[in-house]
């Protein structure tokens, strides 16, 4: 009898879970639609309601990738090119922070040397560097890569040398022990140790520098989807940057996404 009832107990505590999984985050919405909608009726009318937002979201998404000449693109384009610039300043941030993070990591000298440094940029807006990359690039695609790696190479350096002083002794005895060279040592211990650490690095620079992107876009202009929200508002077309809000939040969950599967798969420890 006993055998016959945990089934069913066991499902119960599926659905449930279930249902909690649905309907938390529908009460959620439903809040902020009821808070969206009192802003617009008793707050200022230039918000529009959640239906008009909507019937703007089918207009936008349903030709994402018309193009009617370089100042009049689908929201699509304006992702697509957001996300190379991104793509271009992650990849310079991972290349040059990883190696500096295990520099740091495995020297107490350069852990020295660099953390101070370290510490002071890291908090800098990402508004700030802007002139600085426009007065070196004079241009502004070269300079929204820039201030993209400036901005979010900070969490890879920090991670990876954090990753490299957590690498138990013992291995390295043992490296010793085996006389292993160096590049033996960073191939067969080094790097798988501190692999979940890089990783850890690589998702929180990747949020950080989709966020940049929509700031350095405003200001530099040209195809993007922050120029995008910036040229609608300039237009006075708020529901549409309301849709923007939402493409750009969705494009941020996908990319946390693809870093927490890479996470997962190389994570020794879930094995």
């Amino acid at each position: 009898m006993e055998t016959a009832i945990a089934p069913v107990s066991r499902t119960r505590t599926r659905v449930a879970a279930v249902l909690r999984a649905i309907l938390l985050p529908a009460l959620t919405f439903l809040v902020v639609l009821a808070i969206w909608s009192f802003v617009n009726a008793k707050i200022t009318s230039d918000i529009p309601t959640p239906a008009e937002a909507w019937t703007r979201a089918v207009e936008v998404l349903g030709n994402p990738f018309y193009d009617a000449g370089p100042n009049d693109m689908g929201i699509g384009w304006q992702v697509l090119y957001s996300l190379g610039r991104v793509m271009a300043g992650f990849a310079l941030a991972v290349v040059v922070g990883i190696p500096v993070g295990f520099l740091m990591g495995a020297s107490r000298a350069v852990h020295q040397a660099c953390y101070p440094l370290v510490q002071i940029l890291r908090p800098v807006s990402p508004l700030a560097w802007l002139p600085i990359g426009l007065l070196i690039f004079q241009a502004k695609d070269p300079s929204a890569i820039f201030v993209i790696f400036i901005t979010s190479i900070w969490p890879v350096i920090v991670n990876t040398a954090a990753g490299v002083q957590a690498i138990p002794q013992d291995y390295l005895n043992v490296a010793r022990v085996l006389q292993l060279g160096k590049l033996e040592v960073t191939r067969r211990i080094l790097i798988p140790a501190t692999l979940p650490h890089i990783l850890t690095g690589m998702r929180l620079s990747l949020s950080v520098a989709w966020m940049v992107i929509v700031a350095a876009e405003m200001l530099t202009g040209g195809i993007g989807i922050g120029f995008y929200v910036w040229d609608e508002w300039n237009n006075l077309n708020v529901a549409s940057i309301i849709v923007a809000i939402g493409v750009i939040g969705l494009v941020g969950i996908l990319l946390e996404s693809v870093m927490n599967l890479a996470q997962r798969h190389f994570d020794y420890n879930r094995r």
